[in-house]
């Protein structure tokens, strides 16, 4: 059997590189920033989740990454930033080659995904930051097209080795749905930020004066502790916002809250894990950050249709520019004590 040489000379070249960094001093990295999308270039023109942190938080080292959509950004702190690409895929691929990239050490990083999302109007407002606890899956699922379903269901959403919407499976399933984070992280984040003062828009303002029905909905965005739904798909509508609520309690238990969206953290989440199976990261320190630039269902007198196009209020910017502001207070907070965050978790006490 003959092998193709370019095949054997770049798993040998791959060999050599670990052998090397094996060797050597790796980057001591103390937390990784996880954003998901740029909207242009990644400096220098309109910004999207990544630009702030490489320009305002002068995480600004680039450092190049081939098996990723971006290139990574580092600084003399041990700051170290990257953009996933936006999806579940692209989100599991890039986080599980920077885990195993020799280059860096990431046994005790902090891992901040920090990025914008949709929000449930019966829990939250425009920019509305929500700090996650779970994070579940939304894709591992049954799905029968709405005009063919039962007159009794409400959805066509049907659990993995369930029989019927909303119904425990009895059958086969997978174990990568649910991933509850650490929840004394979690507090302890929140607590740093839940003053935080969200910039407030007349274009916010006017937008979410038409969810009359939705008190929280109508407040100025605020902070918040809520959990997360991540999928490759973008849905909409109030069907399914009620699919997600049930589809929360379903899988990480009636304490739980669905309030945001994404369609990345699933992916990110199952890579991470992966990972922490051999040491490579600690998942007990994941926190997740979803801020609000767009609601799930629209208001009383507009269709699904119409809200799921919607032009976001001032380009979601104020959400980008949100997540990068709260999670900067956290990520200096871990920071300035880390003689103390390297070894011991922040809320381990609790």
């Amino acid at each position: 059997m003959q092998f193709n040489k370019k095949i054997i000379t770049a798993a040998l070249a791959t060999c050599c590189i670990s052998q090397t960094y094996a060797a050597a001093d790796k980057i001591e990295v103390k937390a990784v920033v996880v954003s998901m999308f740029e909207s242009g270039e990644l400096t220098g023109d309109r910004a999207g989740e990544y630009q702030l942190w490489i320009e305002r938080g002068k995480i600004d080292q680039p450092i190049d990454f081939p098996m990723g959509q971006h290139p990574l950004h580092i600084n003399d702190a041990g700051v170290l930033a990257m953009c996933t690409g936006g999806g579940v895929t692209n989100a599991t691929a890039s986080i599980m080659a920077l885990g195993m990239d020799p280059r860096f050490d990431l046994s005790k990083a902090y891992w901040l995904i920090a990025g914008i999302g949709g929000g449930d109007p019966n829990d939250v407002s425009l920019g509305t930051g929500v700090w996650a606890k779970h994070v579940v899956d939304g894709d591992l699922l049954y799905e029968i097209d709405g005009r063919e379903i039962p007159k009794e269901w409400e959805y066509g959403l049907i659990p993995l080795g369930a029989y019927e919407p909303n119904q425990e499976a009895t059958g086969w399933t997978v174990d990568t749905i649910h991933f509850g984070l650490n929840e004394g992280l979690v507090d302890w984040a929140y607590q740093l930020t839940k003053d935080y003062s969200v910039t407030d828009t007349k274009a916010m303002a006017e937008f979410r004066a038409m969810y009359n029905d939705y008190p929280n909905a109508q407040k100025k965005p605020f902070v918040t502790i809520g959990d997360t739904i991540g999928s490759s798909t973008y849905w909409h509508g109030e069907l399914l916002n009620n699919w997600a609520n049930d589809w929360m309690h379903l899988h990480a238990g009636k304490d739980s809250a669905f309030m945001t969206t994404n369609m990345e953290d699933n992916g990110t989440l199952t890579a991470l894990h992966r990972l922490d199976r051999t040491g490579l990261v600690d998942a007990d320190r994941i926190l997740v950050l979803r801020t609000v630039s767009n609601y799930s269902m629209p208001p009383k007198g507009k269709t699904a249709a119409w809200s799921t196009t919607a032009d976001y209020p001032d380009d979601g910017f104020p959400a980008i520019e949100a997540a990068y502001e709260m999670g900067s207070v956290v990520l200096d907070a871990l920071l300035d004590d880390w003689s103390t965050y390297q070894q011991t978790l922040p809320g381990a006490e609790k």
